[in-house]
């Protein structure tokens, strides 16, 4: 074979394979770079998204007190998103002597939340005066016989169903007391009963006009004889 051809076959050949070396090196080095540029792109927004929660929970830490009847009584850390009963397992749970039955252990906790858990000698003694009020508010409302020398409703009210500025607390009043609001009669003074009972007390006055049939118009004429 001529020399000539030979050597031009092998230049063309070394070119062939320099150019191959140049493509592949080029190819892996832009491969390379994609490779980073889209695990920055999607690992970028994952950090944001981390630091944003992270700073989202800090934000959402609120403090609850909680006192009566529970092992650990504290202030302890919380979030919006917990409930009455968490704060009583985190105070290391209930007493022997503690009774729940007129407290909504569902109820979401809210920042500077006061939860006092009642013993069973608070409680029977709350019951026992609400009792005798309700059976005296009964006896003198007679039908037949009413006697006027009785003390009227205002009068019987105990200091956990009317302020020290003679206002009914809405939270805490018997159906009589609630009655002796303008246009509240028996039904929507159960109605009120009924939804503190299911959701818990009312946070502020105007939580009333939640319960049905309770308006604007009526809530304008009671507002300034109730609170909470």
């Amino acid at each position: 074979m001529d020399d000539n051809l030979l050597k031009k076959k092998i230049i063309v050949g070394l070119g062939i394979f320099i150019v191959l070396c140049v493509g592949v090196s080029f190819f892996y080095s832009y491969y390379k770079n994609m490779k980073e540029e889209t695990k920055e792109i999607i690992e970028s927004p994952l950090e944001e998204i981390k630091v944003e929660k992270t700073a989202k929970s800090e934000e959402e830490t609120i403090k609850v007190d909680i006192k009566g009847e529970v092992k650990k009584p504290n202030i302890y850390n919380a979030t919006a998103e917990e409930r009455v009963i968490d704060i009583i397992e985190k105070a290391g749970g209930l007493t022997k002597n503690a009774d729940t039955s007129i407290l909504n252990l569902s109820k979401k906790v809210k920042d500077e939340m006061v939860i006092i858990i009642y013993s069973k000698e608070e409680i029977k003694e709350y019951e026992k005066t609400k009792e005798k009020q309700e059976q005296t508010l009964e006896i003198c409302t007679n039908d037949e016989i009413k006697n006027d020398a009785c003390l009227d409703s205002s009068e019987t009210t105990t200091d956990q169903e009317q302020s020290p500025t003679g206002l009914i607390n809405i939270n805490t009043a018997t159906k009589e007391q609630l009655q002796t609001l303008p246009r509240i009669g028996q039904s929507k003074a159960e109605e009120i009963i009924r939804y503190r009972e299911e959701n818990g007390p009312f946070e502020k006055v105007e939580d009333i006009k939640n319960v049905s049939g309770i308006g604007e118009s009526i809530f304008d004429q009671i507002k300034d004889s109730i609170t909470i």
